[in-house]
């Protein structure tokens, strides 16, 4: 699929273009020495010479919609994962002592290993395109990881008889199911964004991420909601077996087919795609945009020779040399999202236990059949429901933010959802009452909603000026590849769950109370206002 019909229209190109009717090799050597001076020069410098920027026409509101679907897939089983992650892992006997130990396995490999796959994506030569191999391959991971979480134990109850090694493989089976989950659900989410980003105009983008936003909000509520329903003595329950195999067959359907409409959603372009006869368009920008090596490039199609040293392979020294010589504002910007989402993190992960010691005062530790351990029970029910208002609010604030941005900008958008956090949050921890906790659940869309989209919004920006920068002082660099960018943005929610898994449980025992959650998570988001105003760059 081309990226420019006859009747659409380009920005002006600083390449000349030929003339319609003339042979195809003919042209794209004119413009090529038109623009660089000679062939020589253009192989010198094959990874870094661009003639010329043609952007992507525009995407139907269809088209962003059913390329955001994915977003609903994912975080519809991220909330299945976060309601059932602690009674499966308890059904199956895993001791307390490993419960760090899964919450930090994935994000240290995703911290690690995320800004290589981001950067290897940005070279990629797949016929399929850049992105959608890899958001493939991770949607696949994520399957098989909730396929493991979900029924691990049944299965190994089928297979193993022996007690003992029942016991041993159903905790070994479960534990690598709800890491390999959570790994390939935090990977996914750079290539998901690189690809709107290769695809759209810069409007479109924007566009883009305002559905994703508002999808995944849908998507978590949708999720949580499926989790709190009974199906244990239901009709698909005895069909099933277990509530747990219900739900997982919902997880897996619902992942599979948005999975799939996302993979087919917007065409992408191949690296390096070279010109085949077949290819003919009438329009000479047809043609050119058609045979481009990548996104908004007019290039000349080069030799395999020149190809394959045009493709370079990143190392862990390249990685860390990349993120060192990274522009100020994009390493700002890594910072201001690493405290969000270590303050989004803080509240989330334990606030169906807040809700459950410090606004029910119930119990965790009391007998099973205690009135302390039910009080407990009910407050971790209620704290759900707390988190479905908390996905429904996500994606109503997605919507507002489109009316907002006109009258605040990028970077008061930012401020806001953070200070409306940590107001909200501070509020909660000196006055928790359930009715009140219950409505300012609500602020807690607005940073998750935040958290997904306006990082991604400014990284847009920064790469439209940056292209702008090119064409107007005549350079021939690239622009910086977004998956890169993207990935080490990614990186930081990876860094935050890190930090949250060593630091937060430390600070709980030496506090003797979990109300120093939601005070945590209202001091991170509140510095994390202080530097945006002070650190982050504004764009119009």
């Amino acid at each position: 699929m081309t990226l420019l019909s006859e009747d659409q229209s380009v920005r002006p190109q600083p390449c000349r273009i030929s003339e319609p009717g003339k042979h195809i090799s003919t042209s794209l050597h004119q413009d090529s020495t038109d623009c660089n001076g000679s062939n020589v020069d253009y192989v010198d410098s094959v990874e870094d010479s661009v003639f010329g920027a043609v952007e992507p026409h525009r995407r139907s509101r269809g088209r962003l919609i059913l390329h955001g679907l994915v977003m609903f897939g994912r975080e519809f089983c991220y909330a299945v994962e976060a309601a059932f992650v602690t009674p499966v892992l308890l059904s199956v006997g895993l001791p307390q002592s490993l419960y760090s130990l899964v919450w930090l396995i994935s994000p240290i490999l995703g911290f690690l290993l995320q800004p290589i796959i981001g950067s290897a994506s940005d070279y990629c030569r797949s016929p399929w395109g850049r992105r959608r191999p890899y958001i493939l391959a991770l949607g696949i991971l994520m399957l098989v990881g909730i396929t493991l979480f979900l029924n691990g134990d049944a299965v190994i109850s089928a297979l193993v008889r022996d007690r003992s090694l029942k016991s041993i493989w159903a905790i070994v089976v479960v534990m690598f199911g709800v890491v390999l989950f959570d790994f390939a659900a935090d990977f996914i989410d750079g290539p998901i964004k690189a690809y709107l980003f290769d695809v759209c105009s810069h409007e479109d983008k924007e566009r883009g991420l305002h559905y994703h936003a508002l999808l995944t909000g849908l998507g978590g509520a949708c999720g949580y909601l499926v989790g709190a329903m009974d199906w244990g003595h239901s009709a698909l329950g005895r069909l099933f077996g277990s509530e747990y195999q219900v739900i997982y067959f919902f997880s897996a359907l619902t992942w599979g087919i948005f999975l799939t409409v996302h993979l087919f959603s917007i065409p992408e372009q191949p690296l390096g795609k070279a010109p085949s006869p077949s290819d003919s368009p009438s329009s000479p920008l047809r043609l050119l945009s058609s045979h481009s090596n990548s996104y908004g490039a007019l290039k000349e199609p080069v030799s395999p020779v020149v190809s394959a040293s045009d493709q370079k392979k990143m190392t862990f020294r390249l990685l860390i040399k990349a993120i060192v010589n990274m522009p100020s504002h994009y390493r700002c910007l890594c910072v201001s999202h690493l405290l969000g989402w270590t303050a989004f993190l803080c509240n989330m992960l334990f606030f169906t236990d807040f809700m459950g010691q410090i606004v029910y005062k119930g119990n965790p530790y009391a007998d099973h059949n205690s009135t302390a351990y039910a009080t407990y029970e009910r407050g971790v029910e209620v704290g759900c429901w707390g988190l479905c208002i908390n996905a429904v609010s996500s994606a109503l604030y997605s919507y507002v933010q489109r009316f907002l941005l006109s009258y605040i900008g990028l970077k008061g958008l930012y401020f806001m959802g953070y200070l409306v956090f940590g107001l909200g949050t501070s509020l909660i921890g000196l006055f928790p009452n359930i009715i009140a906790t219950l409505v300012l659940c609500s602020v807690f869309g607005v940073m998750s909603s935040t958290l997904y989209t306006i990082p991604f919004n400014l990284i847009a920006e920064y790469q439209r000026e940056e292209e702008q920068q090119l064409k107007l002082h005549g350079s021939n660099k690239s622009p910086r590849g977004s998956g890169m960018d993207c990935a080490a943005l990614t990186c930081m929610v990876q860094l935050a769950q890190i930090i949250v898994g060593v630091g937060l449980g430390a600070l709980v025992n030496a506090a003797g109370s979990v109300i120093v959650v939601v005070l945590s998570a209202s001091t991170m988001s509140l510095l994390g206002c202080i530097f945006i105003v002070l650190f982050i760059r504004y764009v119009e």
